[in-house]
């Protein structure tokens, strides 16, 4: 009898060696209304999956599931700042959905416009992703921890025809204005929306503009309103998503419509092994890829319950999570290491009294996951925790254990084996080569990329075959910007970023994005910023700031600066150590020796440093570095 490993490996070759047959067969898994005869077309890196297919991926994720099990629970809303809970069964979500279509055909609003959506966690924001896939047009989620500078930008690139958005939300008691943030965006930017559709909830009292209209007010307008789902190209853009840019600029990732249904729902049953009568917790924002993917399509997609969490996993208290789980019987959980990290720190008291028999496995990706945290939670809950790498790009897991295909077993420090369709190599960063066993090598991905993953960058096809795949050895590769290593029995663990892009708690911040920040403000020459290990978060940024001669240092200025940064990105970005330094580490090219930076920070070696202009330097920076970590403490 084949080992699970050996049964996964001949599943993963079938998806290599015959593309056509292997996703044309996970096709089935989805309604169409013209099925495709083929899987992939077009030549890398511009892969098309099913492009004479028809599909759409509200008829999936609601009309489906309406028609067969209109009572089933769709969408449970749980609140942590309020205690409020609502639940949507599949027929309620589909005349949620249809209210919210016809609300949006009303503003004129057709196939391949934009409708930005800059919300809260809270069921409106659900209906307008779905409303926006059911009548053709784009969505572009904006993750409400941004800020009025950030905004902006993905409005300016975005060009949304709508802007669906709220009065405020909450988060850890407090009230978040949402509606100054997004009029401050719109002070800056140059695009500006026909019409901003506005769910109020009362929080904040906002004045109305012309192009103001009222969510509930032309709900009601709209009652009863059947909009029925438009057959869209599988290769049509069903949302923009933005990441942090190396360059600083945020990357409009493009999404299709058919590979990212079909890719979903695979993953549904290969990966996540939910299916219909399971109820998903994912502890995750829809501002994220992960809170689409998962807390949006992915679950619906599968006829499953989908539990959205507004608020923050230790709020009112450590153990909100897990009364859940209990109380709606969550078989499915999702969320990223450090809030396991965290809620660990509050004990096992948390989880007295609370009934987790439901709780079958805990998924978590965004960043390293360590052992100890792995123990703790799988002894104390009973649950399987398994880990799965993969990126804003690619929508779906790159590496995981898919254990509805074989009984595959977690290795520590490992997210698991490639997943099928990704023809992942390990590779040698100068030539190309695949590296041997146990030996570091950059992470890339051969063409073509599988269904689901991103298909280019809003309207900058240039830029995405720039960013995203390397020339090495004769040969076009993707490239994931992580370094890895893989074992003899094929599993592959990851040990950090080739790029500047860092992972704070799970979010993905460009440091190049803090630095332009940083040297925008009054008194600041030049600046560097690093990510540094932190046992909480993962990483930190820390910054290091060159001031201009007439201008002298202070914890007053290291608070405006750090204010800076929040007001233009968001809190996700804060500072955590800002260092004041006469000059930065430069080679005698003058390129920043960053990992100088993050070495110091890190008390570890910092490597080969012959090529440093001054090598004097050093000492200094870890003078600062010790006076500045004495002064907090």
């Amino acid at each position: 009898m084949a080992s699970a490993t050996e049964t996964y490996s001949a599943f993963h070759s079938a998806s290599l060696s015959d593309p056509e047959d292997f996703w044309l067969a996970e096709a089935q898994k989805i309604q169409w209304f013209k099925a495709p005869s083929r899987a992939l077309d077009g030549q890398p890196p511009f892969s098309r999956w099913f492009t004479d297919g028809e599909t759409n991926l509200c008829l999936n994720a609601v009309d489906r599931w309406a028609a067969s099990q209109p009572d089933t629970n769709a969408l449970l809303f749980v609140s942590g700042e309020t205690g409020e809970e609502q639940s949507f069964t599949y027929a309620d979500l589909y005349r949620e959905v249809n209210g919210w279509a016809a609300l949006l055909r009303g503003l004129d609003v057709s196939v391949g416009d934009r409708v930005l959506i800059y919300m809260p966690m809270i069921p409106e924001a659900v209906f307008a992703m779905l409303a926006c896939a059911r009548i053709g047009a784009i969505h572009a989620v904006v993750f409400g921890g941004f800020a009025s500078g950030a905004l902006a930008a993905r409005i300016d690139d975005a060009q949304p025809k709508i802007i669906v958005s709220t009065d405020a939300g909450r988060r850890m008691g407090q009230v978040i204005a949402y509606r100054p943030l997004l009029e401050g965006a719109l002070e800056i930017s140059t695009h500006r929306p026909d019409h901003i559709v506005t769910v109020d909830r009362g929080l904040v009292p906002f004045e109305r503009e012309p192009r103001d209209v009222d969510a509930r007010a032309a709900l009601e307008v709209h009652a009863g309103e059947k909009i029925d789902p438009v057959p869209l190209p599988a290769s049509h853009p069903s949302y923009i998503l933005y990441t942090s840019g190396t360059t600083g600029r945020p990357k409009g990732v493009q999404r299709d419509t058919g590979g990212y249904a079909v890719a979903l729902r695979s993953s549904m049953d290969h990966i996540y092994c939910g299916g219909p009568g399971d109820t998903m917790l994912t502890a995750s924002d829809i501002g994220w890829v992960v809170g689409h993917s998962y807390i949006v399509y992915g679950p619906l997609l599968a006829g499953m319950t989908t539990i959205m969490f507004e608020g923050a996993p230790t709020h009112p208290d450590p153990g909100v999570m897990w009364r859940i789980v209990d109380r709606h019987r969550v078989r499915l959980m999702f969320t990223s290491p450090t809030a396991l990290r965290v809620l660990r720190k509050s004990g096992e008291a948390p989880l007295s009294g609370v009934d987790l028999s439901s709780l079958k496995t805990i998924f978590v990706a965004g960043e390293p996951l360590d052992a100890p945290t792995v123990n703790w939670w799988r002894s104390t809950t009973g649950a399987a925790v398994i880990d799965n790498y993969w990126q804003t790009e690619t929508g779906w897991p790159v590496l995981a254990l898919c254990r509805g295909v074989a009984e595959l077993q977690p290795k520590e420090g490992s997210p698991g084996l490639p997943v099928y369709g990704y023809d992942v190599q390990l590779v040698h960063e100068d030539t190309g080569e695949v590296v041997g066993p146990d030996e570091k090598g950059l992470l890339t991905i051969a063409p073509p990329l599988p269904p689901g993953t991103l298909t280019t960058l809003w309207r900058n096809d240039g830029q995405y075959e720039k960013t995203y795949f390397i020339e090495l050895g004769g040969r076009q590769l993707y490239s994931t910007f992580d370094w890895a290593i893989r074992d003899g029995d094929g599993y592959i663990t990851l040990l950090g970023r080739s790029d500047d892009i860092i992972n704070v708690a799970g979010h993905r911040l460009g440091t190049r994005e803090i630095e332009e920040v940083l040297n925008a403000q009054k008194g600041v020459s030049e600046s560097a910023v690093v990510g540094v290990s932190d046992p909480i978060k993962g990483e930190v940024p820390v910054a290091f700031v060159v001031l201009k001669p007439e201008c002298a240092a202070s914890d007053d200025l290291k608070i405006r600066l750090n204010q800076a940064v929040r007001a233009r990105i968001g809190a996700i970005a804060s500072v955590h150590e800002l260092h004041v330094i006469s000059a930065l580490p430069k080679t005698r090219s003058g390129k920043i020796v960053r990992r100088l930076l993050k070495a110091i920070c890190e008390n570890t070696e910092p490597g080969e440093l012959t090529t440093l202009e001054d090598p004097m330097i050093v000492d200094d920076l870890i003078r600062t570095v010790r006076r500045g970590r004495q002064s907090i403490a």
